[in-house]
């Protein structure tokens, strides 16, 4: 029997997001509703961009990214950040997934969206750079050690995320994270748990009354974790590379143009950290 699928785009209604988050549960993990309404919703740059498909009634696939800003070249750019993807096993191997990236890029493409940017592990960067032309910009670092992580200056960066206080504001308030903060002379630094005994992963630095409402940096967990590419970080300290064989999956940053110009990413001159992404 030959199942036939309709495409739609993303939706967020409250009974469209139990239905994302029932999918995700059976496809990766278990995602609680407020997660998704504020990762999907609440987001200053604006809702959720992508395309389901569905077999029937029922919801056989979900591509999701959101939008983002970056300064690129010098300019504030809008583009995405590609984030959850689920096929339901009864409705693996029909080719979904590409189908639903596709229309997400043709979709944004025609509201201005620029760009495409996201991290994958190991899994499933071959489907993004080989079926979708995304570019493998370079591994993320993975440093742990003991000491000071300073906030990057902007000089040589040809690609960053543009964090405003708003959108900073929201991004601290990811649902059941778990940050803590601890301030310094001219602001404070936030970090989220790591799931490892005594490690902390640096998330930013931020302006202290954004802070505010977090709790203190326990002193049972002395050690820090950074994540990402950053050719302007500065540590104070020991770190040290975490060796791959250490890593639950390495994580790779991709890109792809949206313009039609085949822009690219240089790691030498690309920030892109544990903020930007939304593993912590």
């Amino acid at each position: 029997m030959v199942t036939s699928y309709a495409s739609r785009p993303l939706e967020t209604d409250a009974d469209s997001l139990e239905a994302y988050r029932s999918l995700l549960a059976v496809t990766s993990a278990s995602i609680e509703r407020e997660y998704l309404r504020w990762l999907y919703c609440d987001n200053p740059w604006g809702t959720a961009v992508g395309f389901n498909a569905h077999a029937g009634d029922e919801l056989a696939a979900h591509y999701a990214t959101i939008p983002v800003e970056a300064m690129f070249d010098g300019a504030r750019t809008k583009g995405l950040l590609s984030l959850n993807t689920a096929t339901h096993p009864k409705h693996q191997g029909k080719g979904l997934f590409t189908r639903l990236a596709e229309a997400t890029y043709a979709h944004a493409r025609e509201r201005g969206y620029e760009f495409v940017v996201g991290v994958a592990n190991a899994n499933s960067t071959p489907g993004f750079t080989r079926k979708l032309g995304f570019q493998l910009v370079a591994p993320l670092d993975v440093r742990i050690g003991i000491g000071r992580l300073a906030a990057s200056r902007d000089d040589g960066v040809g690609f960053s995320l543009a964090w405003t206080e708003t959108a900073l504001r929201w991004r601290l308030r990811r649902p059941h994270s778990g940050y803590v903060a601890t301030e310094n002379e001219k602001d404070a630094v936030v970090y989220a748990p790591a799931h490892k005994l005594g490690v902390l992963a640096y998330l930013t630095h931020a302006p202290r009354p954004l802070t505010a409402e977090l709790p203190p940096v326990p002193r049972t967990q002395p050690l820090r974790m950074w994540i990402g590419i950053d050719p302007q970080l500065e540590r104070r300290g020991l770190f040290a590379p975490l060796p791959d064989r250490l890593k639950p999956s390495p994580l790779n940053l991709i890109f792809r143009d949206l313009t039609g110009r085949e822009r690219r990413l240089s790691r030498d001159t690309t920030r892109f950290t544990l903020l930007d992404f939304d593993a912590y």
